[in-house]
């Protein structure tokens, strides 16, 4: 893992992330390895933070961006078709999992936060609760990039929102910047890149394609 971040860095990248995608409590049930989890984050950001530290020069800083992501599961959405109603996670629980998750992505020393794949929108301000809350009491405040993730031709992410009702759901938290990523390649994803470009004007946009 170090040597793929190195292979970014010395192309030329500022910014590197943690590799920490499906490292939650939620996630990692599905593997019986919810113990694992801070260690897990811990040893992503530690990687990515010692690959940064070997190129950094005064002129060309680079950054290490601690991944949050999705998880396998979604608060607002059913996992049963006969059962609208039915829910197998729970806010709470995808905040408590965040936070784990934060919490070890920052004592291994990454950057900014990035929470990214965002197919349900409620997933995402869980993540940005927790990240606001350990923000709040450690007292240190990092940036923080949100990326969602359409994942087909209509335009939507998996939960039902366009682009722009996306944007509107989480701007509330500030981001550094907006985006999108994965799923559909660049030539698909320009328009939607090109709709956030338009209506986040008091932000930056960012963009990487599957």
């Amino acid at each position: 893992v170090e040597a793929i971040h190195e292979a970014y860095l010395r192309a030329g990248a500022d910014i590197v992330e943690t590799n920490t995608f499906g490292a939650t409590r939620v996630a990692q049930a599905d593997y019986a390895l919810e113990a694992a989890v801070r260690e897990m984050n811990v040893a992503g950001a530690r990687l990515a933070r010692a690959a940064c530290d070997a190129f950094s020069t005064a002129a060309k800083p680079r950054f290490v961006a601690g991944a949050l992501g999705p998880t396998p599961r979604t608060a607002s959405i059913s996992p049963d078709v006969n059962d609208p109603a039915a829910r197998n996670v729970t806010f709470a629980e995808l905040r408590d999992a965040y936070r784990e998750q934060a919490e070890g992505l920052l004592e291994g020393g990454c950057d900014l936060f990035l929470v990214e794949t965002i197919f349900d929108t409620l997933n995402a301000k869980a993540a940005i609760f927790a990240l606001d809350e350990l923000m709040e009491e450690s007292g240190e405040r990092l940036p923080v990039i949100v990326s969602g993730t359409v994942t087909d031709a209509s335009g939507r992410i998996l939960s039902g929102q366009t682009v722009g009702a996306f944007w509107h759901s989480v701007r509330h938290a500030r981001p550094l910047a907006i985006g999108l990523n994965c799923a559909l390649g660049a030539a698909l994803m320009r328009p939607y890149v090109e709709e956030l470009a338009r209506i986040a004007g008091d932000t930056f946009v960012s963009c990487y394609p599957n």
